[in-house]
């Protein structure tokens, strides 16, 4: 009888030692839910923080949806220009004046290319007053321009976006340009392009 109840004093006390190391490695294992828990919420409640509210405010830049919207954003700076791209500008005014923006562009980016060709004189004025190369010039002269007109801005406007490259133009590469009434005149270029009245070439 007392061997008997040694021993369920002895399991007794086992049994109490067991629910003591368990429930000490649940409240530990608590503990560390809670602190995964409250280090988890930390980077979600950083996102209200003054910094990061007044970023998100902040709209990002966006792209000009087409041609049209460019010019439209570029400033009227006429009397700012350089002479280099009032010789530009006047080109695209004569040559393309009443085309659209694309074809006034792919007018401006062949003088642009001529420019950086190495075959052609180095400056926009250059390549405009060579001789025999656009009709509208008159003895190194250009006609006179309205420069109050709408046509002129845009002329002027196109002009800056051909020499900084800041619209790709349906005719990029081309050196040559001619009437599209004339036919396919130049069998020995490669044709880029047809923009409304103009044919461009490379």
């Amino acid at each position: 009888m007392a061997l008997f109840l040694k021993r369920a004093s002895l399991a007794s006390v086992a049994a109490g030692f067991l629910v003591l190391l368990y429930s000490a490695a649940g409240s530990g294992a608590a503990a560390q839910d809670k602190t995964q828990s409250s280090v988890q919420l930390q980077p979600s409640l950083s996102v209200f923080n003054e910094e990061n509210t007044s970023d998100a405010l902040i709209p990002a830049p966006q792209a000009p949806a087409s041609l049209a919207d460019l010019v439209a954003a570029e400033p009227e700076a006429a009397s700012e220009t350089s002479e280099d791209i009032n010789c530009l500008a006047g080109a695209i005014y004569f040559e393309a004046g009443n085309e659209p923006l694309d074809g006034q562009l792919a007018v401006g980016r062949v003088i642009v290319n001529r420019t950086r060709s190495g075959r052609f004189p180095a400056s926009y004025c250059g390549v405009v007053y060579q001789p025999s190369q656009f009709s509208f010039v008159r003895g190194h002269h250009m006609p006179a321009i309205r420069t109050e007109s709408r046509k002129w801005q845009n002329a002027l406007a196109i002009a800056h976006i051909a020499h900084d490259n800041r619209w790709k133009s349906s005719a990029e590469g081309a050196l040559y340009f001619h009437a599209a009434r004339l036919g396919s005149r130049w069998q020995d270029k490669v044709r880029v392009a047809q923009i409304e009245n103009h044919i461009f070439y490379r």
